[in-house]
C-alpha cells in the first residue's frame, strides 16, 4: 500500500469515528487533534506544550506491570500536573529574575489550562468548604481536629477545579474562625 493510499485510508477512518481511535480516550485524543492543528499552523508553543503533556500521558499509561489505556479522569490528573509544573517553574524563573522564561511558562500553562475544567471562584470554594464544615460538626468532628473529616468529604466534590493547598486554607479558615 502507498504512502498516499494510506493517508487516505486514515483520514477515512478518523472521519468515520473509528479504527485507530476506538480504544483511545476523548480527552487524550482531542489533545493529539490539537497537536496536529498546532504543528500545521506552526505555533511553536502550543505544539511544545501539547508534545511534553502528551509524553506525560504515555509514560503514565506504560508504567507500572503492564501498559493500559488512561480514562479522561486520570488523563485530566496528568494535565492538572503538568499545569502545576508550570505555575512552579514560572514562580522559581521570576524568583531567579529569568522573566522572560517565567513568561513562556506561564503561556505553556494557559495552553494546558484550556484543558482542564474551570476552576472554581473563592466564593463558590467558601460555600462548598462551609457545607463541609457544617456536615462533619453534625457527624461530631469539631474545631481544628475536623480538619481530615472536612477535606474528606470536601475533596471529592472540588476534585480537579480547585488546587489541594488552595482547599486547605480555606478549610483552616473557616475550622478555625
Amino acid at each position: 500500500m502507498g504512502y498516499a493510499v494510506a493517508r487516505e485510508e486514515m483520514a477515512r477512518r478518523l472521519s468515520a469515528g473509528g479504527g485507530i481511535l476506538d480504544g483511545m480516550t476523548t480527552l487524550k485524543s482531542k489533545l493529539q487533534d490539537d497537536l496536529t492543528v498546532a504543528i500545521k499552523a506552526r505555533d511553536e508553543l502550543r505544539s511544545s506544550t501539547l508534545r511534553l503533556t502528551l509524553t506525560a500521558i504515555q509514560k503514565e499509561e506504560v508504567a507500572g506491570t503492564a501498559a493500559r489505556e488512561l480514562s479522561d479522569g486520570e488523563v485530566e490528573k496528568i494535565i492538572a500536573r503538568e499545569a502545576k509544573k508550570r505555575r512552579e517553574a514560572a514562580d522559581a524563573f521570576s524568583q531567579g529574575g529569568r522573566a522572560e522564561q517565567a513568561e513562556r511558562e506561564r503561556a505553556e500553562g494557559e495552553v494546558l489550562a484550556d484543558y482542564l475544567p474551570k476552576q472554581l471562584t473563592d466564593d463558590e470554594l467558601e460555600q462548598l468548604v462551609a457545607a463541609a464544615v457544617a456536615e462533619a460538626k453534625a457527624g461530631g468532628a469539631e474545631g481544628p481536629r475536623a480538619m481530615g473529616a472536612v477535606m474528606k468529604i470536601v475533596n471529592p466534590q472540588v476534585a480537579g477545579r480547585a488546587e489541594g493547598g488552595r482547599v486547605a486554607a480555606v478549610v483552616k479558615k473557616l475550622l478555625a474562625g
